[in-house]
């Protein structure tokens, strides 16, 4: 759930399941990695609330003991973009226990998602726009369920991004180490949404 891809985050699905269910704070948590600078004071107050939640969830995911043990494991192998993997396979570890975490199914929250997000579309920057488009058009969230979707992604990225031909292989650190990813991302899950709660509490 970092943001150590150049420009954005890829746990697309892990950051619209911690957002709640305030239409703008999803917007703006969606959106947040094409928003730079400190100064929100040009967005609706829901969009900032969304833009500092999401900046919250990567400075704590980027800084947590247990995401550091994903990293690792990824990073003989992917190098610099071993977070921008650690991040799709978190979102393949949620939407494959999703039955674990929302009484929702998943089908029905990422169309949920798409239709929200594409109502609200216009509040967007640009380029957040054309991926969203792409996003709702190929059903990524629900993708993320499958090693194959998921390589899929890594795929997608590696063509996309300097050097990014690292993280073809990463599909297969996923498929040997995937019963602890899994288990990592659940245990780390409860905390990131407890270290929430503690932010929403002190304002």
């Amino acid at each position: 759930m970092g943001n150590t891809f150049p420009g954005a985050s890829m746990n697309f699905l892990g950051h619209l399941l911690v957002s709640g269910n305030d239409p703008l704070v999803i917007v703006g948590n969606f959106m947040a990695d094409a928003v730079k600078g400190r100064d929100l004071s040009g967005w609706q107050a829901g969009l900032q609330q969304g833009i500092r939640m999401h900046r919250k969830i990567d400075s704590y995911t980027d800084n947590h003991p247990i995401t550091l043990i994903g990293r690792e494991r990824l990073r003989a192998h992917c190098g610099k973009y071993a977070g921008v993997a650690l991040d799709l396979i978190y979102d393949h570890a949620i939407a494959s226990q999703w039955a674990d975490l929302s009484d929702e199914p998943l089908d029905r929250f990422t169309q949920r998602m798409y239709t929200l997000l594409g109502a609200h579309a216009a509040l967007m920057p640009e380029r957040t726009q054309r991926m969203l488009a792409f996003m709702s058009r190929h059903d990524w969230l629900s993708s993320y369920a499958t090693i194959k979707g998921i390589e899929k992604a890594l795929g997608g990225l590696s063509a996309r991004v300097p050097g990014g031909e690292v993280l073809t292989g990463a599909g297969e650190i996923l498929k040997e180490h995937r019963a602890e990813f899994i288990g990592e991302c659940m245990r780390f899950l409860p905390q990131l949404r407890n270290h929430l709660n503690q932010a929403d509490a002190k304002g």
